[in-house]
């Protein structure tokens, strides 16, 4: 078991303050504006989400929009969640086989397709994984519809588009013909002003609704966009491929609360 490392920081770390906290992110001014409940019968059309890992209460609203759109098009049969890796501990991309717990209770990790994966550049490193948030706070937003949810966490450390597309090929043959959404976890812009946080995040944002993993990676480069998740974007845009990509919601730190200088967050899902 991987035992929760941010709860209680970043979310409530209490079963009933979370499951409102949650709520809360739904019905939040920047949030969908409605509690969705989980559709069994969707046309399930979403392969990809870009989705923020702050705490819940600046971009939890933002990560309710991708959400409620999972919830709505219905649950896959797994999750690959991938995120980056902010302590620099462990493996440059790395899976862990464990579960991973919250709050909610404990999250079953796809033992079978972590195997799989864990080939190439993908190490098992669970070290990579003990402390990182980004992979941890997506959890919660899955287990409120569904406790029988399966995942596999996939920690990058690595940035360069060579390596997301490693990454990329490996999930995509590893998950087959199975029925699999992949959730890149990333913040955007850190500590800039709101002005030119939007400026430079729409350049980034309008790299991932073009499908356009290179792109992307030269556009971070080259406008030093400080995007902390633009590896696991690439990697899932080159392992879902997908036709179409679309922004459910972008906003900043500072739309939460006045401040000078803003974190970036956006929701986006691929068909």
């Amino acid at each position: 078991m991987r035992y929760a490392s941010v709860a209680g920081q970043f979310y409530s770390g209490t079963e009933t303050a979370l499951r409102k906290e949650i709520e809360d992110c739904y019905t939040h001014p920047l949030g969908p504006g409605r509690i969705p409940k989980l559709n069994a019968s969707g046309k399930r059309r979403i392969r990809g989400l870009v989705s923020p890992h702050a705490g819940y209460m600046f971009s939890g609203p933002v990560a309710a929009h991708g959400f409620a759109a999972l919830a709505e098009d219905g649950f896959p049969e797994v999750f690959v969640i991938l995120g980056p890796n902010h302590h620099g501990l462990g493996g440059g991309v790395a899976v862990t086989t464990h579960d991973f717990e919250t709050p909610l209770g404990a999250m079953k990790n796809d033992r079978a397709l972590a195997e799989s994966m864990r080939t190439g550049i993908v190490e098992d490193s669970m070290l990579a994984h003990r402390h990182e948030h980004s992979i941890e706070v997506q959890l919660p937003f899955i287990q409120y519809f569904s406790g029988d949810a399966r995942f596999v966490p996939v920690c990058m450390q690595a940035q360069d588009h060579r390596s997301a597309v490693q990454v990329g090929k490996i999930i995509r043959d590893a998950i087959g013909g199975r029925d699999a959404v992949v959730i890149a976890s990333t913040d955007f812009s850190h500590y800039i002003s709101p002005e030119l946080a939007k400026e430079k995040d729409t350049l980034a944002i309008e790299r991932i609704l073009a499908l356009d993993a290179k792109g992307l990676h030269d556009t971070v480069r080259k406008n030093r966009i400080t995007m902390c998740g633009f590896g696991p974007v690439m990697a899932m845009l080159e392992a879902v491929g997908g036709s179409e990509a679309e922004l459910l919601k972008y906003a900043n730190s500072g739309d939460v609360r006045p401040m000078s200088e803003v974190v970036g967050y956006a929701s986006i899902i691929v068909r």
